[in-house]
């Protein structure tokens, strides 16, 4: 019976030696790194936690920055009012104290009537008792705040004169206060009384 050559390299089966040593199957490692892919792409639970706080997170945030704006606007607006208020009331507080006062000073007129007349017929003299009250009465009503207007010259004013008669005058080019017969009176902004006046006007 012949012999058969033997190769050492040769093992029975046809396997070979370095793939037996290694001991592992080339289907079982294509499993494994399919495996290891598809761990790789999961989500873990924690990462879905992080993900749902940090949403709520912003939207929380969006939330406190709307209510801030709106709080904030609403701070402006009445603040605007309020300021609005205290003008409004500040106005109307000097505008009655100017009434109140008129008021008072309106029983004062007649008697200050009476001294510019006193005045015009000379019965005023310097020195006498009777001048001495009238100037310290006229004292009393310019610290009150009352104010006299209307004067021979001035241009006539419809809105603060009062027309009792109306004289043709030659050279005159427009309304002019001719004469003076009542003085007009003012405190503050509140008209007391208008100026009655003689008006001279262009003569046709």
């Amino acid at each position: 019976m012949a012999d058969k050559d033997f190769d050492e390299n040769e093992v029975p089966g046809g396997e070979d030696p370095e793939a037996q040593a290694s001991g592992s199957d080339p289907q079982e490692g294509q499993e494994n790194a399919g495996d290891t892919g598809a761990e790789g792409e999961e989500l873990t639970v924690d990462d879905i936690l992080g993900a749902s706080q940090n949403a709520d997170a912003a939207a929380e945030d969006a939330v406190l920055a709307d209510l801030e704006s709106q709080l904030l606007n609403d701070l402006k607006r009445l603040q605007a009012e309020y300021a609005n208020y205290r003008r409004r009331t500040e106005e109307q507080r000097e505008l009655e104290i100017e009434r109140a006062q008129g008021a008072v000073a309106k029983g004062l007129l007649p008697v200050l009537d009476d001294l510019d007349r006193a005045e015009k017929h000379g019965d005023l003299e310097e020195g006498s008792p009777f001048t001495a009250i009238a100037e310290k009465l006229r004292g009393v009503a310019e610290k009150m705040g009352l104010r006299t207007y209307g004067e021979a010259g001035e241009v006539f004013d419809p809105q603060q004169h009062e027309a009792i008669f109306q004289a043709p005058t030659p050279g005159v080019t427009e309304p002019t206060i001719l004469e003076v017969v009542e003085i007009g009176y003012r405190l503050g902004s509140v008209e007391l009384r208008p100026a009655k006046v003689v008006v001279a006007v262009p003569a046709e």
